[in-house]
């Protein structure tokens, strides 16, 4: 279906021509028509896919067919999103969308001075994109004024979860107006997601465009058996070997980015680190220097997993695994996108052996292991696949083979202590905790 059918306006038909969009994706088929509606909508779809216009076009066609003059402070719609980065590249897209609308856009977050983002807000937003803490921070020293919002957006609601953020958007949503729109996007979907759309949205249409928690088909899988002592090694080996060039990494901590980075610098491998540490200016610089293919690897904690939309990655690597499953579906769907090839590769040690069966159980298929010479763990069998899992397709069944069968069959008496093992909620929360801690 094309854009035209949809019935908007000439001027955004004509930024989305510009901007190269011609025909619609399955999340933005069936979920704008109803958001044009008004309808409290939950979309699970993969990143990727085209979920930001699937909710931005529908509010800027909402505000033009209900023109209403922004006083001083006040801000039309509202969009929550997880981190800074995210915020940046909503605002830019979504002006890209509006460049030929009267329409003011803008972005609040942390790390950087709050006057001036009050200051930009004073003359009225027609659409503010905002974290959770910032907005807070302006609500309460009466800088921002949400009570003429009618459309309410969610963005990485699955994230906004994870990160303990539900709690002050649901502050934040107290001070719109009584009667609004709110949406959820998430690329994940979970029980407790599930029970969110239920208490936040009225009467909601759930879109669903693809099984839950899948990653897309464009992506290959593989990791590398190796313990934690040799990953650095190991990469550096791997680089040099594939010539990787706008490799994105993902470390757990920020003390293993910094030793990798240092690593880097030390064979003048153009590179820069993103993570908590560092400021609002230097994350952006080393993001644009990234996507400007200035640097070979860009490494990263979670800070950067949501958010980044790099045109042409070919690889994510995963120099940890992450603790939560849903987390690696967000971290490879850097890659892939828009029906493009990209690959994921994960260094895993025996310690991190069940991070991966829950990670395997999440996609719906197992990971291809590929052994390289010298790095080998002593048993093979140490690192063991998920089970039972139905492959999606042959491919998958191809991949499956390449386990040993000793694996196999040592794992089948290990499953259910496994299965048991799987962290509890109350264990699952003091663990992110200590994440978020060390981001």
């Amino acid at each position: 279906m094309k854009f035209a059918a949809m019935g908007f306006a000439p001027e955004i038909l004509k930024a989305l021509e510009q901007s190269g969009y011609q025909v619609m994706t399955p999340v933005q088929e069936q979920a704008m028509v109803e958001a044009r509606r008004g309808r409290d909508l939950w979309v699970n779809a993969q990143t990727g896919t085209g979920k930001t216009a699937a909710f931005a076009l529908p509010m800027l066609q909402h505000m033009l067919d209900q023109p209403k003059a922004v006083g001083i402070g006040k801000v039309r719609s509202l969009i929550l999103t997880p981190t800074r980065e995210l915020a940046e590249q909503l605002a830019q897209t979504i002006s890209g969308y509006a460049q030929h609308l009267d329409f003011k856009i803008t972005a609040v977050y942390g790390g950087v001075k709050i006057s001036g983002q009050a200051n930009k807000i004073k003359a009225g937003i027609d659409v503010l994109i905002a974290t959770p803490g910032r907005l807070l921070e302006l609500l309460e020293t009466k800088q921002v004024n949400l009570a003429d919002v009618d459309t309410v957006v969610l963005d990485e609601a699955d994230r906004l979860l994870d990160m303990g953020f539900i709690a002050a958007a649901e502050k934040i949503i107290s001070f719109t107006a009584e009667q609004h729109q709110t949406m959820l996007f998430s690329a994940t979907t979970t029980a407790a997601m599930n029970e969110l759309a239920h208490k936040m949205l009225s009467n909601h249409l759930e879109v669903r465009v693809s099984k839950a928690n899948v990653t897309a088909e464009t992506v290959e899988h593989v990791m590398y058996p190796v313990s934690e002592d040799q990953k650095m090694d190991l990469f550096m080996e791997l680089l040099e070997q594939h010539n990787w060039y706008q490799i994105l990494v993902f470390t757990s901590t920020k003390k293993q980015a910094d030793h990798l980075l240092e690593r880097l610098k030390k064979v003048q491998i153009p590179a820069a680190i993103c993570h908590g540490d560092k400021s609002q200016g230097s994350r952006r610089r080393a993001l644009a220097d990234f996507k400007s293919a200035k640097l070979q690897v860009l490494i990263s904690t979670e800070v950067a997993a949501r958010g980044l939309d790099i045109e042409g990655l070919d690889y994510v690597l995963n120099y940890n695994l992450p603790y939560l499953p849903e987390d690696y579906v967000h971290r490879i769907g850097r890659t892939g996108r828009a029906g493009k090839s990209g690959h994921a590769i994960s260094f895993v040690c025996p310690e991190e052996s069940r991070a991966l069966q829950r990670i395997e159980r999440v996609i719906g298929g197992e990971v291809k292991r590929i052994y390289q010479r010298g790095y080998a763990l002593p048993g093979r069998e140490e690192i063991q696949s998920a089970a039972p899992i139905k492959p999606k397709a042959s491919k998958a069944k191809s991949n499956k083979s390449q386990t040993a069968g000793k694996a196999n069959k040592s794992g089948q008496a290990k499953r259910k202590t496994t299965r048991k093992s799987i962290t509890s909620r109350a264990g699952g929360k003091s663990n992110r905790k200590a994440i978020k801690k060390n981001r």
